[in-house]
């Protein structure tokens, strides 16, 4: 997939300083971003992210998902690790854009569940495509991942890809009464290995 590299800037942040990567995706015209931490390409497994890009939850504060505490705390992690990578993958919605999710968002107010929204809206449960990440990760240097993650699709998209995933770190937020439903969904029909917390529910107890 062509990924290209454009440009790295310092990028002061609540959490440290960390170096921002600009990617051109020049198929769709996406603009991807890599935020780096420290030495990381330096050959040792990286403290890493794959976080898809959640206007509504990282700008917006939205607490129908757990996107924006998912972002924060991923940075605070690399920073306190000293060293580590997040790349902000311009997939909106579970790759259905914006307006889609807004759609989607009117269908869950209505009943539906997350899945069954995209699902009735003619998309697919989650169309992301993590072949963007290969190219990013190349760029930088990297080749190995503490995968920062409750999702295993990713894990084994990195797999298919070559790069490794040395373990898998969990992401876990506590939920609200706001996202509860949402996040019971990722773990029955998505697979998001959320723990007892969640996996243990269903629609219904809801």
């Amino acid at each position: 997939m062509p990924v290209v590299f454009v440009a790295a800037s310092q990028l002061p942040t609540p959490f440290g300083v960390f170096t921002m990567h600009g990617f051109l995706e020049e198929t769709t015209g996406k603009e991807h971003v890599a935020l780096t931490f420290g030495d990381v390409a330096d050959g040792k497994p990286v403290l890493g992210r794959m976080h898809s890009e959640c206007l509504t939850g990282d700008a917006l504060f939205s607490l129908r998902c757990d996107c924006g505490f998912q972002l924060e705390a991923a940075l605070r992690a690399i920073a306190a690790e000293g060293r580590g990578v997040l790349l902000y993958l311009r997939q909106e919605g579970r790759g259905i854009g914006l307006l889609n999710k807004i759609r989607a968002y009117e269908l869950q107010d209505g009943g539906a569940d997350t899945v069954e929204a995209n699902e009735r809206l003619g998309f697919g449960a989650d169309q992301r495509d993590y072949a963007i990440c290969l190219p990013m990760l190349e760029h930088l240097g990297i080749s190995s991942l503490k995968l920062m993650t409750n999702n295993p699709r990713k894990v084994k998209a990195l797999g298919d890809m070559g790069i490794a995933v040395a373990n898998r770190v969990p992401l876990q937020i506590d939920h609200n009464p706001h996202n509860k439903k949402y996040l019971a969904t990722k773990a029955g029909k998505l697979g998001h290995l959320l723990g007892s917390l969640h996996q243990g529910e269903t629609e219904e107890s809801l």
